[in-house]
């Protein structure tokens, strides 16, 4: 909770602008507490992850996009957005809030099934006895979770200190970047950067792939913006030796040729594709697809 505390600076100010958006209760800024801790990094055995733990399915329904390098159920303020966006079709089927809250744990298909168990009534109470157990005590979590979070005075607890800076602001990367690079020459520690950009899973900005968000301390933005070429050529050969291209997205014009010769052509994956029918399609190995790309299955 003391760490919570301390995070909380950083991450409610995002929480309650999506939440006042879809003009849905403050109280709700709280459900990431029960669901993660307040850690963007967290994964669950089930596999939902984030702040607001997505499944990847449910993620690509709300238009975060996951590959190799980024995912954005990691990403604060993207992920903050669509959990607002589902709770708001949540609340406009049930009209219950903590219907909304016990379907956001373990989803509207058991909570239609416990409604027709207990005859049709659409109380949380009423169902109570017909949920999934987890669920059972999802609800009562939130009730604590708000509660730990407004009273902590009461039982002596304080926030604690974290590298989390007070003050944070984003620049356009359209280059490949490494956070490495970023840590050398913005003399910034390498575990701060990743702190405020969690949605890279493997410290690399595919900036070429497409326009990316990079998260700094404002008091090195300007550091940042005043270096970037140099920042951008530092050490790229070494960091980037095994990385023949960067995630995929969007769409160029098709390469013809050997292998990694040509221009390079950027495909963007769509439901039910796979290596195989994509090397079909553009005339190429999978061994090679897999080779340029750093992937290791299909």
């Amino acid at each position: 909770v003391a760490f919570m505390l301390s995070a909380c600076n950083f991450y409610m100010p995002i929480f309650e602008e999506a939440l006042d958006a879809y003009n849905l209760p403050l109280e709700l800024r709280y459900l990431p507490i029960i669901e993660s801790a307040l850690n963007p990094s967290a994964v669950s055995r089930a596999g939902a992850v984030g702040l607001w733990q997505f499944m990847l399915h449910t993620g690509k329904l709300y238009g975060l996009q996951s590959n190799s390098l980024v995912d954005e159920r990691r990403d604060p303020i993207k992920a903050t957005w669509a959990a607002a966006r589902y709770l708001k079709e949540m609340y406009d089927i049930y009209q219950d809030w903590n219907l909304v809250i016990a379907a956001y744990n373990c989803g509207p298909g058991n909570i239609n099934k416990a409604i027709r168990r207990a005859g049709g009534k659409s109380d949380y109470w009423a169902i109570y006895n017909y949920l999934p157990r987890e669920t059972r005590g999802y609800v009562p979590a939130f009730i604590a979770a708000n509660y730990v979070m407004t009273y902590y005075c009461k039982h002596n607890i304080c926030p604690m200190e974290t590298n989390i800076p007070l003050a944070t602001d984003t620049v356009q990367v359209s280059r490949n970047l490494h956070f490495q690079q970023i840590a050398d020459l913005c003399n910034l520690p390498l575990e701060e950067i990743k702190s405020l950009n969690p949605q890279y899973k493997r410290q690399i900005i595919p900036g070429e792939s497409g326009p990316q968000t990079l998260r700094l301390p404002v008091t090195t933005i300007s550091t940042f913006i005043d270096r970037q070429d140099t920042i951008y050529n530092h050490r790229s050969a070494e960091l980037f030796k095994n990385r023949r291209t960067v995630a995929a997205g969007g769409s160029s014009t098709r390469s013809t040729g050997t292998p990694g010769s040509g221009e390079l052509t950027y495909h963007k994956i769509r439901n039910g594709e796979n290596l195989g029918s994509i090397a079909r399609k553009y005339g190429v190995s999978v061994a090679n697809l897999r080779k340029w790309n750093g992937i290791k299955g299909n």
